[in-house]
């Protein structure tokens, strides 16, 4: 139990606990080093011993801190202390979405529009650099005062097995937002993102989640076989341009969904126009109904083994939220005043695009057409023939169902209403590129990664546990073994695993007579560790004898770990014995 005082890894002071969820336990923290305030996430005891959900935590939090932008929360480190494993991250003074729903129950479109805007361009920066979130619900979603939009947990959400549907608290709150592809155990893609988002978009709106069942794997089969409840239902003057955008995201084929965040955001940016409100409503090119029934038959007998356990007590777990105090309500009626102003502004500013633009310029909202498998001059006549100027720059996607040479889609996307004389990007297919694999062992992994992602493979990085012995030496950071196998030929978008060495030493017995105190700081240099040297005047050892040790002979070593031992050292005053006296003389 992290208490209040307590320093971790010497530098984060905690200050009070500021939320507990299935995953981890939160804590407002001081950084003593940079002298700021934040947050540090402590891994949850039984997933801390889990070994290799540690590994996949520590590397996924990694990728994460590489993402920057306004609308994500920013990872500053990551790292373990007394077998505690935590994040830090930027500390967020707000409410989670979550808790703004409950309060209001649900949003205006507006509102409801603008927090989108601002997820999806952050889950835009992410997905251009081939980072899936896996675990978008509004719990994840803080809200700052200022009306703006952070999304958090990047690190655990990737981390976490989502297709456990059968663990308590963390995955009963995200069921409820869980793509398809998922539930059936199928790998994540940028699109499993873009259908939590479609949900979470669902829900800002109607105040509602559009499944519900008695447990998870009820849960989790809706979403696999049932269509999304209709929100014109619910909100019967709701813009034909909203549902669309509810419709696409929340497509069951992936293929029907946006292809990423950026594609989402983009319908997102004119979905209030007046000219978009009785757009067409969208059709679906490819089949609804690809689920693999075995697929799904097998997860519910699996999930059955389970059921006998006690119903999950909590449906949401609760992650970084404040205790709810009259000056936080003070506050929260002070951010709804600044979201009135914001969300007022932008309607204004809409209005004023949408009445005034035309009439200065004289253009007019007309709808891309699509153009999907035609060649590319076939497409350029018809995007010229319907209004649109194209772009003398194409760009080349690897397609497994268009054919080289045509075309895999525009930016914007087909439907979508633009002003007469916009400029359409084409993606140009180059076919079902077949990338052959090398023997990468004996590689930098961060030179394959390059290279193999540039091909447009998804590059995953896993440590694999080794000892080092006189006839095998490993070196950090090069590939020993790899998931695909050398000559295996594969399409882009494929995910390869390269393994790397994640070198096993454990903690010798300091204390066994044989090892001196400079013995100890060699090997703390070697291995990145701090050690705490304690010199104890004690008459029971021979001066400069280790005899203690905090860390017991066996123990795993891991960078950054402190440990500490003890060092006898002669009493003040003491030394040999005075000699006995004979006949007064001594």
């Amino acid at each position: 139990m992290i208490m209040k005082g307590q320093k971790i890894s010497d530098r984060y002071q905690i200050i009070k606990s500021i939320g507990e969820g299935g995953m981890a336990n939160v804590y407002l923290a001081y950084d003593t080093i940079l002298d700021r305030n934040v947050a540090v996430k402590v891994l949850r005891g039984d997933l801390s011993s889990d070994e290799k959900f540690v590994r996949r935590f520590q590397r996924e939090a990694l990728a994460a801190s590489s993402l920057s932008h306004p609308n994500i929360v920013e990872v500053y480190d990551v790292g373990e202390d007394h077998g505690e494993y935590y994040i830090v991250m930027e500390y967020i003074e707000g409410k989670h979405l979550k808790n703004l729903l409950k309060k209001r129950g649900k949003l205006t479109l507006s509102e409801a529009v603008d927090i989108m805007l601002q997820i999806t361009d952050g889950m835009a920066a992410a997905h251009d650099s081939y980072i899936i979130h896996r675990d978008i619900k509004p719990q994840n979603i803080m809200i700052l005062e200022n009306g703006l939009v952070k999304i958090t947990d990047f690190g655990i959400a990737m981390a976490m097995n989502a297709t456990q549907l059968t663990q308590t608290n963390s995955v009963m709150g995200s069921v409820h937002y869980l793509p398809p592809e998922q539930a059936s155990g199928q790998g994540s893609t940028l699109q499993s993102d873009i259908y939590s988002m479609g949900i979470v978009m669902y829900e800002l709106l109607t105040g509602e989640l559009p499944f519900k069942g008695d447990n998870a794997v009820e849960i989790a089969l809706k979403h696999l076989k049932e269509p999304i409840p209709d929100i014109r239902e619910k909100l019967p003057n709701v813009p034909n341009s909203i549902y669309n955008i509810i419709k696409r995201a929340t497509a069951k084929n992936p293929k029907n969904r946006y292809h990423d965040a950026r594609e989402m955001h983009e319908d997102l940016l004119t979905c209030l126009d007046d000219a978009r409100r009785d757009e067409a409503i969208i059709s679906f090119k490819y089949p609804e109904s690809e689920t693999d029934d075995a697929k799904i038959m097998k997860m519910v007998k699996d999930s059955k083994k389970e059921q006998t356990k006690k119903e999950e007590k909590a449906q949401e777990d609760e992650v970084i939220a404040k205790k709810i105090t009259g000056d936080d309500l003070k506050k929260q009626n002070k951010l709804l005043i600044i979201l009135a102003f914001i969300f007022t502004g932008l309607v204004v500013g809409i209005t004023a695009l949408v009445v005034f633009i035309p009439l200065l310029t004289g253009g007019k909202q007309i709808e891309v057409p699509d153009v999907t498998d035609m060649t590319v001059s076939e497409a350029i006549d018809s995007l010229q023939d319907a209004g649109f100027t194209v772009s003398d720059e194409q760009r080349e996607v690897s397609s497994s169902e268009i054919e080289e040479g045509r075309v895999v889609r525009t930016s914007p996307a087909v439907g979508s209403k633009r002003i007469e004389g916009t400029s359409i990007t084409l993606y140009v297919s180059i076919g079902d590129t077949q990338i052959e694999i090398e023997d990468y062992t004996g590689e930098s992994y961060l030179e394959v990664k390059g290279r193999l992602e540039a091909l447009g493979l998804y590059v995953l990085i896993e440590r694999q546990d080794v000892e080092e012995s006189e006839e095998e030496t490993y070196e950090d950071g090069v590939i020993i073994d790899q998931s695909i196998e050398a000559g295996e030929k594969v399409s882009a978008g494929t995910n390869i695993t390269l393994y790397i060495p994640n070198i096993v030493t454990n903690y010798p017995n300091f204390t066994d007579g044989s090892y001196t105190v400079d013995d100890v700081e060699d090997f703390a240099d070697t291995y990145e560790l701090e050690v705490d040297v304690e010199y104890v005047e004690t008459s029971e050892y021979e001066p400069d004898t280790i005899y203690y040790q905090s860390r017991p002979e066996g123990q795993r070593v891991v960078a950054g770990q402190t440990f500490k031992i003890r060092v006898a050292k002669a009493p003040v005053g003491g030394g040999e014995e005075a000699p006995e006296c004979e006949n007064g003389l001594c």
